[in-house]
């Protein structure tokens, strides 16, 4: 009997607070569907990362004769055999580091060229004798690029060393730049839903005075009043919960399967799967059950006096 009246009164707070309670539904799936966001967005730089670390290289670059003229390393010009050997027996003693190197001559680095911007203006006029010699250096560690950098860079015959990560970590920042965007305006959001829900309990506790009035007077409990005003706002948050849960799996596929299509768009990165995406969406139904639940038991302390 007393549950069937807390589901009664449940079902007459969400009607007559209709307006309210769709507008506390719509903030709470907004702002779980950003933090879902933001949550697969730190899982795809994540994934991203391990995906491409594990393909660059330390790329040594070496002297070639029309470097001499720009002073610095190369000013001695070209890079020598002896120099080149040197520089490759160094590498042999690295090898607890490195895992594998591959010598691109400047006639291979010349047919690469041509391959990637043969259609540019500037491929045009480049010469085979002015691209550089190169040793690719294959790391088992990617963090420990600085051994290598300190172990060549500046050396004679040695242009300078280069790490791949660094071209990668300017999308990554710009990645969880995004991400930071996107985690400040689900906080607004938040708030915004914690005061629509706020709003609501107080609406809805003055409306049902009168009733509250008589349940104290014949000795019911503050557990037992206070219940359908929080659930009212555990129900509209799991909806938001839910709805945000659609959001997700929609924006994954319209995003990444279809739509957009960045899956054969961009085949080079890894996207994540719906496995990151499934394992987020519990957490999303927790927090927009127990959020708004938390809010209403918090409210009633002040707009419910019992």
């Amino acid at each position: 009997m007393r549950a069937q009246f807390v589901l009664s009164e449940i079902g007459v707070g969400l009607r007559r607070n209709l307006t309210m309670t769709f507008a506390v539904i719509v903030s709470v799936a907004l702002s779980l569907a950003l933090f879902g966001g933001a949550l697969l967005m730190r899982e795809q730089v994540s994934v991203m990362k391990d995906f491409w670390y594990d393909k660059v290289n330390v790329t040594i670059y070496l002297c070639n004769k029309n470097d001499a003229a720009a002073g610095g390393t190369c000013d001695k010009g070209a890079v020598t055999a002896q120099q080149k050997k040197e520089i490759e027996g160094d590498l042999a003693k690295l090898d607890t580091l490195v895992e594998k190197v591959h010598h691109e001559t400047a006639d291979e680095a010349y047919k690469h060229y041509k391959e990637q911007y043969g259609d540019t203006a500037i491929a045009s006029i480049i010469t085979p004798d002015q691209m550089q010699e190169s040793y690719r250096v294959k790391l088992k560690d990617p963090e420990q690029y600085k051994v290598v950098a300190t172990a060549f860079a500046g050396r004679d015959g040695v242009h300078s060393v280069q790490d791949q990560r660094q071209t990668l970590e300017n999308l990554f920042q710009m990645m969880r730049g995004m991400n930071v965007a996107a985690l400040c305006v689900m906080a607004l959001m938040l708030v915004i839903a914690l005061m629509l829900i706020v709003n609501t309990v107080r609406v809805s506790a003055f409306s049902r005075r009168r009733e509250t009035g008589i349940m104290r007077l014949v000795g019911a409990s503050s557990f037992y009043i206070q219940m359908p005003f929080i659930m009212e706002a555990a129900v509209a948050g799991l909806l938001g919960g839910v709805v945000a849960c659609g959001m997700l799996l929609v924006g994954r596929y319209f995003m990444i399967d279809a739509g957009l299509n960045l899956a054969e768009s961009m085949p080079l990165v890894n996207f994540i799967g719906w496995d990151a995406v499934v394992t987020v969406l519990p957490l999303v139904v927790v927090i927009g059950l127990l959020m708004p639940s938390l809010a209403a038991a918090i409210a009633l302390r002040k707009y419910l006096k019992v």
